[in-house]
């Protein structure tokens, strides 16, 4: 069973999802304020979390910053009734994993929840893990194993980051992009691939989503940021791990 918080004020919307999300495949919690989704997170585990950015009593974009700085790993989903391109970009930039726009379809929330889960290996309703654009581009380098580079091991099935024997917290695109990278050294990627193998779309305005969890990658696995060691940037063309 996969548990999902779900941080959302309209009780419209939470009565909907709660219809949705009922076992055997889902638990939902659902708190309609930022302090008490702090405080269900401080003391449970959660598969999955639908976070709304105007709450009540907090921002969402600033409860996503403040879960990402102590999970690096549990999905996120927002939802907003902001369609600006510039709100979705500063979702993604936070650490949300996917963006979906009010009003939306349950049918599509239903999707895209699935297709998180399937990411960081959860089980759901249509059983086994899933094989999204991330997965079937780190398909080339192999679903399961190591990658252990100098001092840097990355454990596809465990989905686990080490250096130097310290575990790393990254996000599940950080994790999907690190893997995509190491399992093929050398081979430089366009932006425009990555963001097309990893988020599963390629509109150029949102390229420098790319760029910003390179630069974040960057920071956990990087022991000079002046002289990387393990990804490296092909000028004008893209990134590529190091051979």
């Amino acid at each position: 069973m996969n548990r999902i918080l779900l941080v959302e004020d309209d009780p419209e919307i939470t009565n909907l999802l709660s219809l949705h999300f009922q076992a055997p495949a889902f638990e939902l919690v659902a708190c309609d304020r930022g302090a008490r989704a702090l405080e269900r997170l401080a003391g449970e585990a959660f598969d999955l979390i639908i976070l709304d950015i105007m709450l009540p009593d907090s921002n969402g974009f600033e409860l996503c910053r403040r879960v990402r700085a102590v999970d690096g790993k549990t999905p996120i989903l927002m939802l907003s009734a902001l369609g600006e391109e510039l709100d979705k970009v500063r979702a993604l930039e936070l650490g949300a994993d996917d963006y979906l726009t009010k009003p939306f379809g349950v049918a599509e929330l239903m999707a895209r929840v699935r297709a998180l889960l399937r990411r960081v290996g959860a089980p759901t309703a249509a059983g086994g893990a899933g094989r999204g654009p991330a997965a079937v581009g780190a398909e080339l380098g192999g679903e399961r194993g190591n990658v252990v580079f100098r001092e840097l091991t990355v454990d596809k099935e465990k989905k686990k980051v080490t250096m130097r024997g310290r575990r790393l917290e990254l996000t599940p695109k950080e994790f999907d992009l690190l893997w995509l990278l190491a399992t093929h050294p050398g081979k430089t990627f366009s932006r425009h691939e990555l963001l097309e193998m990893i988020w599963g779309f390629a509109f150029e305005e949102y390229e420098h989503t790319v760029t910003s969890h390179i630069n974040r990658l960057r920071i956990k696995i990087e022991p000079n940021l002046n002289k990387p060691e393990y990804i490296l940037t092909t000028w004008g063309a893209g990134y590529r791990f190091a051979e």
